[in-house]
């Protein structure tokens, strides 16, 4: 089973995705919604995501994650498509439907099939997470040129062109063969026994705070560079360092990250995650955001990998995409609440405010995490 083709869908497909950080958010601003609207727009959706996330880990445990992947990428192209006409909240929003659809696809279907790669698994999570970034980050960072230089319509039209490309690399992906499912048995039945584990908790906990960077990117962090007054390129340049510093995470934080109730790397990261999104907003510097970009981007790097390495190594190979799909559900959950709560506080206080109570809020779900290691990993147990 060769990780080369594994390895250049997630490149090209999250080309797409990081594109959609900075070109959605815009557009939507362009159109005139209000912060509540563009809220509702990243989250909304996400009700969707936390549904289909569920039911495509069940469906990877069941035929495995290459069809789901590959499902994901008509997802995307689709909604790019969509946004390409798109006049208004509503058409925005069925456009985003489909985007969000999409990411709830492609997160646990790549990750199931990255942990059945050859060689230590979490080497090959910490590749494949930081080839994700390299593909944000391209796309973050090229998404603001093009906009500047041939609009939005044409941004659209290049995104749905990376959803076509990663399904076309995604027939060379190969996968382990499935066992056959039990006769009667639910393709659902995995989550009743995985909800037992208290460990599966605690990390769908700590995939809800990895996930808070990613919400604001793709929400709020380019609105509030546009208030900085800085134009789309920079924007997408700023944003896209957020993406190196989890691509530092993906590829030498697997040598620090040991699972375990001994591990404190969920903690320490949350509370970089928490330091870097309150103060981000406190100096309209290029050089202070970027550096702050980065360590919000390597301490949610290193919760992610944690919480993959330990959904990974604490189920076995029959539930390990159901299990990845709960992690996805944390995720979910963060992209659901994140835009929303960020959209109220904007227009009630401001969104430097916003930003204050957001950062104060990551400290506390930190804080939550630190009193929730020592029972998740009380009575866990890995399979032999």
């Amino acid at each position: 089973m060769s990780a080369l083709p594994l390895f250049l869908v997630s490149t090209t497909w999250n080309y797409g995705l990081g594109m959609t950080y900075v070109v959605v958010p815009l557009y939507a601003h362009s159109q005139g919604l209000t912060g509540v609207e563009i809220g509702l727009l990243f989250s909304l959706p996400t009700i969707a995501q936390v549904v289909f996330n569920l039911i495509g880990g069940a469906y990877t445990d069941r035929i495995g994650g290459r069809k789901i992947m590959l499902a994901s990428c008509v997802l995307l192209a689709l909604g790019a498509l969509e946004f390409v006409f798109a006049r208004g909240f509503w058409m925005m929003f069925a456009g985003q439907v489909l985007l969000v659809l999409s990411r709830a696809a492609f997160w646990p279907a790549t990750w199931a099939l990255a942990s059945e790669l050859p060689g230590q698994r979490s080497q090959q999570l910490g590749r494949l997470n930081a080839l994700t970034n390299v593909g944000q980050i391209a796309g973050t960072a090229s998404a603001g040129f093009i906009l500047a230089l041939a609009g939005f319509a044409a941004s659209f039209a290049t995104l749905a062109a990376m959803g076509a490309i990663s399904m076309v690399a995604g027939f060379k992906v190969t996968q382990k063969p499935r066992k056959p499912a039990e006769p009667g048995r639910s393709v659902f039945a995995n989550y009743a026994a995985l909800l037992n584990r208290p460990v599966i908790w605690y990390t769908v906990t700590c995939a809800y705070l990895s996930a808070l960077p990613f919400s604001l990117s793709m929400s709020f962090y380019p609105l509030l560079l546009n208030d900085f007054g800085y134009d789309s390129q920079s924007s997408g340049i700023l944003i896209a360092v957020r993406a190196i510093g989890s691509i530092a995470a993906g590829l030498v934080a697997a040598r620090f990250v040991k699972t375990g109730a001994k591990s404190l790397a969920p903690v320490v990261a949350g509370v970089s995650v928490a330091l870097a999104v309150g103060l981000i907003p406190a100096i309209n510097h290029s050089l202070a955001i970027g550096f702050l970009m980065l360590v919000v981007g390597l301490g949610s790097g290193i919760m992610t990998l944690y919480f993959q390495i330990t959904m990974s190594d604490f189920t076995s190979a029959a539930e390990r995409g159901s299990a990845l799909a709960l992690g996805g559900l944390g995720w979910g959950l963060s992209h659901l609440t994140t835009p929303l709560a960020m959209g109220y506080l904007a227009d009630h206080i401001g969104l430097v405010r916003g930003f204050y109570v957001l950062g104060a809020f990551a400290l506390c779900w930190t804080a939550m995490l630190a009193l929730l290691r020592p029972w998740a990993f009380r009575h866990a147990e890995q399979p032999g």
